[in-house]
């Protein structure tokens, strides 16, 4: 069974445009301007951030901006491999090497040849591995197991980490000089937390694609949903955000997004996003937890009683006046809101209605 083959040509994937891609945060504009400079190269990247954030993305990039873009681009998702098969899956093998090896296979370094490397979660390759791999980068050579013929190979390294290499060199599980080739040029992707002013562009964006997907428009999402998104932590980062739009837009109301965030909060507890470099106010932070979950509640209710407000009132034994006054503070829609009819929406509906199914080009940002 193939555990770790994926090879992709230039043209075989579609990518989101740039500005979706980078946003508009200062951090993550540094991030383009990097890759922008170092794609026509050769020098090895390391693509360092947390699972989620976009390291895939980056490194489909650097592929299909260099000038090796003509060639494959071959991924190897390092986890997957068990160590028994680490080598002959990058190397390959001749035949006769092992029983069973009837014939001779390419490994993966061979298949790149002219193209792009991608090794995701390098950390995770034994030494003896890393110690091959060191001399590809060294002098663009390599032996197919089984073999005695060195051969050249000339491609592109892109590896990337979620975890500390350097942590792993202390503890004896990277090589120091290895980790000094593949990281020629690094590229440090933040996550999701620290570039929450690109959550709208992000949500759009989502919203958008899965609408053309399933074929259906989803409600408006509420000021308080986004507030509450905004103010979210994102452990899951782009990943966990998308996997939420898309439930969000097939089940067609907030109630996934909810079901999502608040619980979570609060089983972490709010502390969890306290700015502790600072005095903090105990009563600020327990008003804006009542907030969140006094709104939960309400939302609920309303639901349940079919969006009428005065039955909403009497069960949750308060005024209709109080009500209507909580929904307002909250930016809680009074009635159902209704789908969104923006510019961007009727243009997917246009291309939902001419579009044939599964003819979606498969996109991601992370």
């Amino acid at each position: 069974m193939d555990l770790v083959h994926h090879t992709e040509s230039a043209a075989s994937f579609s990518l989101p445009p740039m500005d979706i891609t980078f946003g508009k945060t200062a951090a993550m504009q540094a991030v383009r301007n990097k890759i922008e400079r170092v794609a026509e190269t050769d020098v090895p990247v390391l693509i360092q951030g947390e699972s989620g954030t976009g390291k895939e993305i980056c490194a489909q990039l650097l592929h299909m901006l260099s000038l090796r873009s003509r060639g494959s681009l071959v991924k190897v998702s390092c986890p997957a491999i068990p160590h028994s098969l680490l080598e002959t899956e990058l190397f390959g093998y001749e035949k006769g090497a092992f029983t069973g090896a009837t014939t001779t296979k390419l490994g993966r370094v061979e298949q790149a040849h002219n193209g792009t490397l991608f090794l995701d979660e390098v950390g995770s390759l034994d030494l003896n591995v890393q110690s091959k791999l060191l001399q590809v980068l060294q002098d663009g050579t390599f032996v197919r197991v089984g073999g005695h013929e060195s051969r050249s190979i000339a491609t592109r390294l892109v590896s990337a980490a979620n975890g500390d290499l350097r942590t792993q060199v202390e503890n004896g599980t990277f090589r120091l000089d290895f980790l000094f080739r593949i990281n020629a040029v690094t590229i440090n992707l933040p996550p999701l937390r620290q570039r929450i002013a690109d959550l709208p562009i992000l949500i759009d964006y989502f919203i958008e694609h899965y609408s053309r997907v399933f074929r259906h428009t989803p409600e408006l999402l509420s000021k308080s949903a986004m507030r509450l998104m905004q103010n979210y932590h994102w452990p899951g980062n782009i990943r966990q955000l998308e996997n939420l739009i898309r439930s969000y837009v097939l089940i067609g109301s907030e109630d996934a997004l909810i079901a999502e965030l608040i619980p979570e909060q609060n089983r972490n507890g709010v502390t969890a996003e306290i700015d502790l470099s600072e005095p903090v106010s105990l009563k600020n932070i327990t008003r804006q937890a009542t907030h969140d979950l006094e709104r939960q509640i309400i939302l609920k209710v309303l639901r349940a009683n079919s969006w009428n407000r005065q039955k909403t009132a009497k069960w949750l034994q308060i005024s209709y006046r109080s009500l209507l006054y909580k929904l307002s503070e909250a930016g809680m829609p009074e009635v159902p809101p209704r789908p969104l009819r923006t510019a961007s929406t009727k243009r997917n509906e246009s291309a939902v209605r001419s579009s044939q199914p599964g003819s979606t080009p498969r996109t991601r940002l992370y």
